[in-house]
């Protein structure tokens, strides 16, 4: 039997929780600083994490490995489950021919790509956030940015940021449903006071987007769609969390947010489209010059990036536009092909949007329809881990709950994407044969990714049995009433590890409530802004980042990425800290 202890080396939890958290630092410094491959960095991570458990929290080495196989498969089922099929559904969209349509009709919704960029991200990526999660709208979004002509970089940065506000009322509310049953307090009180904080950062979102996608000039000369997009998103979501629904509030905020935007552009188009798409190409030149020399090592200076722009804004045409090979495969066209100007017609807008159209018809009947859910969730397999379930114990000393496996092999989002993907394939007309050699060639190509994926969650899945994470979390909650300012740090990092903000909620919301109690705060704030902190962790995630890679062919450049979203998590995590802190005292008029 193991039981872990809060403070295991020399009795000290200030030092316990300094050793604990070395695995986590391990990982960012091999992407942050050592510019290590994701796969690398996660499993040198995982090596940290298992001599931690091992030497500094004194857990037998076949238990600790044997949390590793678990976090491990977990990671390759239903995580990666979900990005294979995502991306599979993906590839065969452009085996058919139909890609090009799609970027054809995203054209019609705005032919300015940073208005694309806001409505396909932040709207669209929300919408699938509050039916699939789990990774489903940065892998979905990811390719959708370069079918309007983003370069790979700038569509994984793009989408990962994107992927903030929605999170916390993401997979139909499952992180805030989760903290109340395991708080006890009211799960609906918590989605309230969560939707009295991530507005203020949806606020933001879609002017962040356009500032990445074009800089300050795009913010000038789009900001109306912008401001009204990210404005009516948050009210949607404040209005949705406190009064209607938390399980349906993403839902209700990103259509609202795209139906407001579909109709100002009815009556106000942003200035500047022509030369955003020309600056949109000069940028996907230099990204992929700047890709190329980190995937290969070759020296390229700035002169020649700069010749690679011009040629290209010259021709109409770029290596970035061109069909090349990447880590991963085909990489998409870019806006630097010029979209056909032949008419769209209905059948060929459906065709093009069917893959899409067809997953949120699908999710929404399993996700929203109460039996069709059950019946799903009845199919679900529970596997009590071999060796290690009946050997951990909680500090209370009962037998753990997180030694065993849930296998949902029909409920998981990525088998409905199975599903969808037959389907798209029967509708195209791609022999079924042709449809399983894709699916085949792609789980190819995401091996590295799923490696990363698999290593990182062994490492989440190792921190947490054996009491890592608690540690951490405990010496954070020790710090009294200035601990209403740092309650946020905890759901940050317990997403950053885990990329997911429900086992964030599961690792840290009763210790959020406890650590409230003694400090004389009010718990479901705090437990609320858990939730809230682990939104902003979701862009860092390695898992995270793994999927951004994989979907857009940069598998091996997460450190890249990575160090283009870290300080914009930084910054809005500090700024999710001030207004828990001051929602604690002076603000407390705004909570519900």
């Amino acid at each position: 039997m193991y039981t872990p202890e809060l403070a295991p080396v020399g009795g000290s939890l200030a030092l316990s929780a300094l050793v604990a958290s070395l695995p986590f630092l391990t990982v960012f410094l091999a992407l942050g600083v050592l510019r290590w491959k994701a796969h690398w960095a996660g499993l040198t991570g995982l090596a940290v994490a298992v001599l931690v458990a091992v030497l500094g929290f004194r857990m037998p080495i076949d238990l600790a490995l044997l949390a590793s196989t678990q976090g491990f498969v977990f990671g390759l089922f239903p995580i990666m489950w979900i990005v294979l099929n995502a991306i599979w559904l993906y590839e065969l969209t452009v085996r058919s021919g139909r890609f090009e349509d799609l970027r054809r009709v995203i054209n019609a919704l705005s032919d300015d790509p940073r208005i694309q960029a806001v409505i396909i991200a932040f709207g669209f990526g929300g919408l699938l956030e509050a039916l699939a999660g789990f990774g489903a709208p940065v892998a979905i979004t990811g390719v959708m940015l370069m079918a309007a002509g983003f370069s790979p970089m700038r569509a994984a940065v793009i989408v990962l940021l994107a992927n903030t506000a929605p999170v916390a009322f993401g997979a139909v509310g499952t992180p805030i449903v989760t903290a109340g049953a395991l708080t006890g307090i009211d799960y609906r009180h918590i989605g309230a006071i969560v939707g009295h904080q991530t507005p203020l950062i949806a606020v933001f979102v879609p002017l962040i987007i356009v500032l990445l996608a074009d800089g300050w000039r795009g913010i000038r000369e789009t900001w109306p769609a912008t401001v009204v997009f990210g404005v009516v998103f948050a009210i949607a979501q404040w209005v949705s969390a406190t009064w209607i629904s938390v399980e349906l509030t993403d839902i209700v905020a990103s259509l609202a947010g795209i139906l407001a935007a579909v109709i100002l552009l009815r009556f106000w188009q942003p200035r500047g489209t022509e030369a955003a798409r020309e600056r949109l190409l000069t940028n996907a030149a230099v990204d992929l010059l700047a890709s190329e020399k980190a995937a290969t090592g070759s020296i390229r200076t700035r002169r020649a990036g700069s010749r690679a722009a011009r040629a290209g804004s010259a021709t109409g045409t770029s290596s970035a536009s061109a069909s090349t090979r990447t880590a991963t495969g085909p990489v998409a066209t870019t806006g630097a092909v010029p979209v056909s100007d032949v008419p769209l017609d209905a059948r060929t807008v459906f065709l093009a949007t069917f893959p899409y159209l067809l997953v949120i018809v699908v999710f929404s009947l399993a996700k929203l329809v109460p039996d069709l859910k059950a019946a799903l969730g009845a199919t679900d397999v529970k596997i009590p881990w071999p060796g290690l379930n009946g050997h951990i114990l909680t500090s209370s000393g009962a037998a753990s709950g997180a030694t065993v496996y849930t296998l949902p092999w029909l409920s998981s989002a990525g088998s409905l994407l199975v599903i969808c993907g037959v389907v798209v394939a029967l509708v195209y007309r791609l022999p079924l044969q042709d449809a399983a050699r894709t699916w085949w060639q792609t789980l190819v190509k995401l091996r590295f990714s799923l490696l990363t994926v698999g290593s990182v969650l062994a490492l989440a899945y190792l921190m947490n049995i054996s009491g890592q994470t608690l540690t951490i979390g405990a010496f954070i909650a020790g710090t009294g009433a200035l601990f209403a300012f740092l309650s946020p740090i905890l759901g940050w990092f317990g997403t950053a590890v885990t990329g997911s903000d429900t086992s964030a909620n599961a690792l840290f919301a009763t210790l959020q409530q406890s650590a409230a109690l003694k400090a004389g705060l009010d718990p479901a704030l705090l437990v609320a802004a858990n939730t809230s902190g682990g939104v902003i962790g979701k862009m860092i995630s390695p898992q995270n980042l793994a999927i951004a890679a994989t979907a857009v062919g940069l598998v091996g450049q997460e450190s890249a990425i990575f160090r283009r979203v870290i300080w914009w998590s930084i910054g809005m995590l500090a700024a999710m800290c001030l207004l828990v802190g001051l929602q604690s005292s002076v603000l407390s008029w705004m909570l519900p």
